[in-house]
């Protein structure tokens, strides 16, 4: 559950937020690779997630694709 504070300092509101231990440990991960705070990292996700909305609700598609083996795969949100 999510719950939302606001706060005055530097135009930024507060969000105290439940994860599973699993999703903690993701996210703990995930900033220790990339070098930023959990904030940081769930700063990056909100936006990546945010441009993908925009782009599927144009039209668009999101694939990976594997070099190797030649291989496009499509990625869908539900």
């Amino acid at each position: 559950m999510a719950r939302i504070r606001t706060k005055p300092t530097a135009g930024k509101r507060s969000l105290m937020l439940a994860l599973s231990e699993i999703e903690m440990g993701a996210l703990d991960r995930l900033a220790t690779k990339r070098g930023l705070t959990k904030s940081g990292v769930l700063r990056q996700a909100l936006r990546l997630y945010e441009s993908i909305e925009d782009r599927l609700e144009r039209g668009e598609k999101l694939y990976i694709e594997d070099p190797k083996k030649k291989t496009k795969s499509e990625l869908m949100l539900v």
